[in-house]
């Protein structure tokens, strides 16, 4: 028992490096395989980093530029006459020529005849009268031819005598009185000329008829109206403009210079020239609106001045553009680029939007003339954006996405 006991403790166990071999066998796998992982890793193609591509919006843009810029006030208005008036006759009678003119659309000259009153019974007063003054004019002469005895006769007298009495004997009053007649019937010769010159009607104006009252053989009498006339050298267009619009016109012989267009009539492109002429003086209480008063020279067009251009009719309504004040330095944006009122879009120089209110000096109908809040050169985003937020990336259209430089990388 004590024999096998120290044999079995004594000799040495074959079995022994198996069992070692069988532990680390898979620890040298292990072992091996990571290094064979390290040296593939270390020597096989390496993957290169790529950049993060910013997703940029392309729009297109201009320049903001700046300069001195003109006002434009873009208005509707009426065609008025400047002046116009009802011919009334000044003496009774009846018509007995009327021009062939005198036909609504008529054109006169100032002093042209457009019709004539029968003017016998007037021609007979006229005769009349110069028989009266030559008759007082006689009587003038005897008159002074007795006042001449009658100083002779005083002189040979040689009293003294109140100046009552000296008036008298030298026939003063009796000199008056023939002196007084004779300037009294010379006044109603003259009233009678005046009246028979007033049988021939002439136009008072460079004129153009509108409407005709009376035909040929037509009793007329001073409330009897005659024709319509209206001042064919001037015509107004009358057109509301906004109060807070009046600081930019100027009104008067060196008002602001006005273009007038009839598209529906003239076509597009045609216009005639005016002058803002005058200005209401009060405001209208619903609209605040200001009565302008545009005049416009030869609206017929009937001189050389005016040869070719198209004719202005009364009662047309046209669009009306006024030259205001000139800015010394603005910049013009179209209305559409205005956004929420004040605000325009600018692509800044990182590329992002900047959507920046600006200081607006005018407001026309297509645009607006802006004097601060943006600078020279700086890009204005003239594309719409469905939905805009600050700071949002953009790129100009036609050029290529840029990379980001935040950009990490990956294997």
């Amino acid at each position: 028992m004590d024999s096998d006991q120290q044999r079995h403790h004594g000799s040495p166990n074959p079995n022994r490096p198996a069992t070692l071999l069988r532990l680390l066998l898979p620890i040298v796998v292990v072992v091996i395989g990571a290094g064979i992982a390290v040296w593939m890793m270390q020597s096989g193609p390496k993957a290169k980093p790529r950049q993060k591509v910013r997703n940029a919006v392309a729009v297109e843009v201009r320049p903001a530029e700046f300069g001195p810029q003109t006002t434009t006030i873009s208005i509707m208005g009426t065609v008025r006459p400047k002046n116009e008036v009802i011919l009334k006759p000044e003496v009774s009678g009846k018509i007995t020529s009327i021009s062939e003119k005198l036909v609504p659309g008529g054109y006169f000259n100032k002093d042209e005849v457009l019709l004539t009153i029968e003017p016998k019974d007037y021609q007979l007063a006229v005769q009349q009268l110069a028989s009266e003054v030559a008759r007082a004019e006689a009587d003038l002469r005897i008159e002074l031819g007795r006042q001449r005895v009658a100083l002779k006769e005083y002189e040979l007298l040689g009293e003294k005598v109140s100046d009552e009495e000296r008036d008298l004997m030298l026939r003063i009053p009796q000199l008056e009185s023939s002196k007084a007649s004779l300037e009294e019937v010379k006044t109603r010769l003259e009233q009678a000329r005046l009246e028979l010159e007033r049988t021939t009607v002439r136009a008072p104006f460079n004129s153009v008829l509108i409407a005709r009252e009376v035909n040929l053989g037509t009793s007329v009498t001073p409330s009897t109206n005659l024709a319509t006339l209206v001042d064919s050298d001037a015509y107004w267009v009358e057109a509301p403009i906004a109060a807070s619009q009046v600081k930019w016109i100027k009104v008067g012989q060196q008002g602001s210079a006005v273009r007038i267009y009839d598209s529906a009539s003239w076509g597009s492109g045609l216009y005639r020239q005016g002058l803002a002429a005058g200005m209401a003086a009060t405001v209208e209480e619903q609209g605040r609106m200001v009565e302008l008063l545009v005049e416009v020279a030869d609206p017929l067009a009937l001189t050389k001045q005016s040869e070719g251009q198209p004719k202005l009719l009364l009662g047309s309504y046209v669009r009306v553009e006024i030259a205001g004040t000139t800015l010394p330095r603005a910049a013009m944006i179209e209305r559409d680029l205005v956004r929420d009122g004040d605000r325009v879009w600018v692509m800044d120089e990182q590329g992002n939007l900047d959507i920046r209110p600006v200081e607006i000096a005018f407001r026309a109908r297509d645009h607006v003339l802006v004097t601060g809040g943006i600078s020279a050169d700086e890009k204005l985003v003239t594309s719409n954006l469905p939905s805009p937020v600050q700071g949002m990336a953009l790129r100009i259209m036609g050029e290529e996405d840029q990379p980001s430089n935040s950009g990490s990388s990956s294997q």
